[in-house]
């Protein structure tokens, strides 16, 4: 969900983090006169204690299993013996999977995957549309795709009229003449005043009523005048179908005649004629205003082409569409046979997107909730009723419609999505059954593999030390939770141990950006009176997200700035160069970003800055965030050669080297740039395969160093030229790279001459320079994982422990741990080991040595399921598809 999705429960606490009155003042820009009063105010103890307030964390409306490898490894095995019908719903499910991992590219590569193998034009309707939902502000990328010559992958409208085939397998087929002998080739149809002359047998052959009033027993087969006035047809009309009935087209028919001849054919069972008028009709469709006109004629007179048609046009304008009242209106008011013409067997997938969309725009609106009871009556299925009815279940919690929402979680639970008893939980918490809900948790717990989610809901129903023991527990198990590091963070600061608070909230912005935790950071900051600190971490939040809300959505973040910004002192333009560098030489990314956005409030040139953010952005691992800093940055580039290398980096973060590449040659024809040079130089390194590109690579980084360039970006191109020169050999050349980025403060350098120390076998200066790094770096989890390399088992040992202490994300400290345990012929710790870590982590690494181990203990199923969940992660991995072909043929 990319809207932050409330907790239920903490509303019903009541926990109000300021006085409600005094922010309101503050909202209407009364900000000068309170600025000094309230942050002062702030600053007294019981202002703090209101600060440090924690929200509970919100019952997400997720898919997750307790054991999603198992499930994950279902599917692929599902896949791979399918029915192609059904290979779309397969990915539409392992998108849910990943969702609620929170693996967005994978989340992504699932959609496309359940596009391309849609087996019916609806689906190939709605998740196109899902799709392109998915993929807004990236319209820049096929633009400029478009401008090297190459065409993105598009998930624009399709041809519905080509693509959707009627059944048309009960057509009339004309029976012998019953009255063979009669003379009447023509017949006339007399409508109003006007007489309309057609050919008996072709009227005839339009239908079998048409042929058994015209050849049948009935007395207008003997008639050669029959009176049509009563059959809602105007004379231009029948003109139309008379033509038709000779040609077979419908072309030049307006279409206001459509929409007469179309009840006609209906009524008088001219399916032939339907078909055109369908099609015709739904090739006129062009706009949300037409398909809102259409989609009720074409539901009412089961056209199904039309209705498509429709479809695809609302699909491909959301969100905007859901804000016509008339559009949401006809989705909520269909019903199962209008659902079949509109979508087809696609109901479930339309009104998954659908809700998504909804909850994304508010949770609590009347629309959702109608989209998701729509979803429920989709569901056919055990895996899409346990979602449909948990994502209900949620949106009836915070719309307080407390009885409803337990009949659905109870319902999801019986379909065995364990992770709905947390809002059985919270009901029975705000309905004063503390216990009884504590209880409920201790069940599952005992009853199933315990996860960090069952731990922390547990922890809201308890006090004392069986809290601290439950958040302690949560997070061993799954260390990416925030809920268990900001609770304990405010608990320190209520006890007034400040070093303790702060410790613990950078712990996990250590690793994860997480907004929540900034908010938390910059309360205690501000009832500290380090107005410098606070800034540092609103400016970081207003980086990530503009719009941002603080004290449950009480007061925008901008003005919050504004307040606290008048009790620090004014940067000169110098002094911000100054802290940049001061920052980024520290590998302080989250004090960088803050005095950027402040520098973007100078007239310092924007678009070299929001490149630097953009950098930043892709260091703390906010891949979107940095793609919309990127893309402001050729906005704001003051010169085309410089558009041109935002260009090239935006082609080559989104995959596209040999494009990328394209740019920074036009941009050096222009203007022989340090930019230019630099992105030539790492985009040729990346797309070419021969080796002896490295000498090419070289001589592009010396002619960026020759050029004008500040030290942070020289700092960093002395790096990579020192990498190449370690990469050919030429550790004396590599040597002098590292030390001279070091002389300007470049202070990863210290990585890179580490490892020539290493090469020189000097394995004791490579773990000193490595120390050096840890020290100098605010962010040095990767510094200690290098530095295991350079030391002997023990030390190793203590420096992995330290990497995942202080990132537990990072994949290599639990391979070389469970590596070592297996070495040791200790399998199941090794195991376990591994285990602990793909429990929150999705890797394809972790799967396939766990799959590893589990081939070496002869445990094949194991093995199977674990080759079969990485290749969920990615489809194409050679090696995994070499082991699954090995393990399968094991298979009992």
């Amino acid at each position: 969900m990319r809207t932050f999705f409330p907790s239920e429960s903490c509303k019903e606490s009541q926990l109000n983090a300021l006085n409600p009155q005094s922010w309101l003042q503050v909202e209407r820009g009364k900000l000068s006169k309170l600025s000094s009063s309230k942050l002062s105010s702030c600053s007294s103890s019981s202002s703090i204690e209101s600060l440090i307030k924690v929200p509970e964390p919100p019952v997400l409306p997720f898919f997750k299993p307790v054991d999603y490898v198992e499930v994950l490894a279902q599917v692929h095995e599902e896949l791979e013996s399918c029915p192609p019908q059904e290979r779309s719903n397969l990915y539409l499910f392992q998108f849910q999977v990943f969702r609620g991992l929170g693996e967005v590219k994978l989340m992504r590569r699932s959609l496309r995957s359940a596009w391309q193998k849609s087996s019916t034009v609806h689906e190939k309707i709605v998740f196109g549309a899902w799709l392109k939902y998915e993929k807004q502000g990236e319209e820049l990328i096929s633009d400029l795709l478009a401008s090297c010559g190459k065409c993105a992958e598009e998930f624009g409208p399709i041809d519905v009229v080509s693509q959707l085939y009627a059944d048309l397998s009960s057509n009339f087929n004309e029976p012998a003449l019953v009255n063979a002998d009669c003379n009447l080739r023509n017949v006339i149809f007399k409508i109003g005043d006007e007489k309309i002359v057609c050919e008996r047998k072709k009227i005839a052959s339009l239908s079998a009523p048409f042929h058994a009033m015209l050849h049948g027993c009935f007395s207008e087969s003997f008639c050669e005048n029959i009176d049509f006035s009563e059959n809602n047809i105007s004379p231009l009309g029948f003109r139309a179908i008379s033509e038709f009935s000779v040609t077979g087209s419908l072309n030049k028919v307006s279409p206001n005649v459509l929409l007469e001849i179309l009840p006609f054919a209906n009524k008088f069972c001219c399916e032939r004629l339907k078909d055109a008028c369908d099609r015709k009709l739904a090739s006129l469709v062009s706009s949300v205003e037409d398909a809102v006109e259409l989609m009720e004629f074409a539901l009412q007179e089961n056209s199904p082409i039309l209705a498509a048609s429709c479809l695809q046009v609302f699909l491909q304008e959301l969100p905007a569409c859901l804000n016509d009242d008339r559009v949401v209106e006809i989705f909520i008011n269909a019903d199962k046979q209008k659902r079949m013409i509109m979508v087809g067997a696609a109901s479930f997938s339309l009104y998954c997107l659908l809700s998504e969309v909804s909850m994304n725009l508010d949770p609590q609106s009347n629309k959702t909730a109608c989209f998701l009871e729509r979803l429920v009556e989709s569901a056919e299925t055990n895996r899409q009723k346990l979602l449909a009815f948990h994502q209900l279940g949620c949106v009836r919690l915070l719309r307080k419609e407390y009885d409803e929402a337990e009949c659905l979680f109870e319902a999801a639970l019986n379909a065995g999505h364990i992770y709905s008893v947390s809002g059985l939980a919270r009901l029975g918490y705000i309905r004063g059954h503390r216990l009884w809900a504590y209880d409920k948790l201790s069940s599952v717990i005992s009853s199933t593999t315990p996860l960090g989610w069952m731990y922390q809901e547990r922890s809201l129903y308890c006090e004392g030390n069986k809290k601290c023991e439950d958040l302690e527990k949560a997070t061993e198990l799954d260390p990416t939770l925030t809920y268990p590091y900001m609770y304990r963070a405010a608990s320190f600061m209520r006890r007034h141990n400040v070093q303790a608070a702060l410790a613990e909230i950078n712990r996990v912005l250590g690793f994860k950006l997480a907004l929540e935790c900034l908010e938390l950071r910059f309360c205690f900051y501000l009832g500290l009176e380090d107005y410098r600190a606070a800034l540092c971490d609103v400016q970081a939040i207003l980086t990530l997200s503009p719009d941002y809300r603080m004290f449950e959505g009480r007061v925008a973040a901008y003005q919050l700035r504004t307040l606290v910004r008048e009790h620090v002192g004014n940067w000169t333009t110098a002094d911000c160069w100054m802290q940049l560098y001061e920052r980024w030489s520290s590998v302080d990314d989250i004090g960088s970003l803050s005095v950027i956005y402040q520098m973007l409030e100078s007239d310092a040139p924007k678009g070299v800055l929001y490149f630097r953010q953009s950098l930043l952005l892709l260091r703390l691992n906010c891949p979107e965030a940095a793609m919309k800093s990127l893309q402001l940055a050729r906005q704001h580039a003051s010169t085309e050669h410089e558009r041109l290398v935002y260009e090239g980096w935006i082609l080559y973060d989104t995959g596209h080297c040999e494009e990328g590449l394209r740019k920074a040659e036009e941009s050096i024809k222009i203007n022989r740039s340090f930019e230019a040079f630099f992105l030539k130089a790492y985009a040729l390194a990346d797309s070419s395969q021969d080796p002896s590109c490295s000498v090419s690579v070289v001589s592009l980084l010396e002619d960026a160093l020759k050029c004008p360039s500040d030290r942070l970006r020289k700092g960093q191109a002395l790096n990579n030229l020192g990498s190449v020169y370690v990469d050919s050999g030429k550790l004396d050349l590599a040597a002098d790279c590292y030390i001279n980025a070091l002389k300007i403060r470049h202070t990863r350098a210290h990585q890179g001459l580490a490892r020539v120390h290493f090469l020189r076998n000097d394995k004791a200066a490579a773990y000193e320079e490595m120390t050096k790094l840890i020290e100098k770096a605010r962010n040095n989890a990767s510094a200690y994982e290098k530095r295991s390399e350079y030391c002997d088992r023990e030390l190793a040992k203590a420096d992995l422990e330290m990497v995942t202490k202080l990132d537990p994300l990072r994949v290599y400290p639990y391979k070389y741990r469970a590596a070592v345990l297996m070495d040791n012929r200790k399998e199941k710790e090794a195991i376990a080991e591994l285990s602990r870590a793909i429990a929150f982590k999705a890797n394809l690494h972790l799967l396939h040595l766990r799959a590893a181990f589990y081939e070496h203990i002869g445990d094949v199923l194991g093995a199977l399921r674990d080759c079969r969940a990485a290749l969920s992660v990615d489809p194409n991995h050679q090696e995994m598809l070499e082991f699954h072909s090995r393990v399968n043929s094991h298979e009992p």
